[in-house]
């Protein structure tokens, strides 16, 4: 596991399945080295985030692609989210507005304004949800499992934690906010 930090966004946590037991101090290869994580027995591979995401919905209808570092990934259990998912949660994680391009014939999703200033984007077709864009900010939340690499992002908050199901265990990445 390591944690990256870059330019103007805040964190993403980057996580290596056979590394869980056997963590140490991952140089990232792409950026600057934000956090090391002081631990026995070190990563002896270094692995490098992608310069571009890449996702999509279900059917294809709906591509994009996302570059720079991830922000803040994370789940939110918000009657919005659970209802609109069908699940406990939703993960999601930010990229610069600017820094995403819808790259299919079909262009952006449709959006549904699930509170006044809050608008999610799923594809018409195949029902994916994909985008949550709030009005004002600079920022666009994709859903993290819609990002053909994103199994490998660790959520490192969970919104409206309160409201979870009381059955639901979770466990979050470090932020290197706070392990600095």
């Amino acid at each position: 596991m390591f944690t990256v930090r870059g330019g103007p966004v805040r964190s993403f946590v980057l996580c290596v399945a056979e590394h869980q037991r056997d963590r140490g101090s991952v140089r990232h290869t792409a950026g600057k080295i934000a956090s090391r994580i002081k631990e026995p027995s070190p990563v002896t591979e270094s692995i490098s985030a992608p310069a571009l995401w890449q996702g999509r919905c279900q059917c294809g209808d709906h591509t994009y692609e996302a570059s720079g570092v991830p922000d803040d990934p994370h789940l939110c259990s918000c009657q919005h989210c659970t209802r609109l998912s069908g699940a406990p949660a939703m993960a999601w994680v930010g990229f610069r507005k600017s820094a995403l391009t819808w790259t299919s014939p079909a262009g952006e999703p449709s959006y549904f304004s699930t509170w006044p200033t809050l608008h999610r984007g799923s594809c018409q077709r195949c029902r994916t949800q994909l985008t949550s864009v709030a009005d004002g900010s600079d920022m666009i939340m994709v859903t993290i499992f819609s990002l053909a690499r994103g199994v490998e992002l660790v959520p490192v908050g969970h919104s409206y934690r309160d409201e979870a199901m009381p059955w639901m265990t979770i466990t979050l990445g470090p932020d290197p906010q706070r392990h600095t």
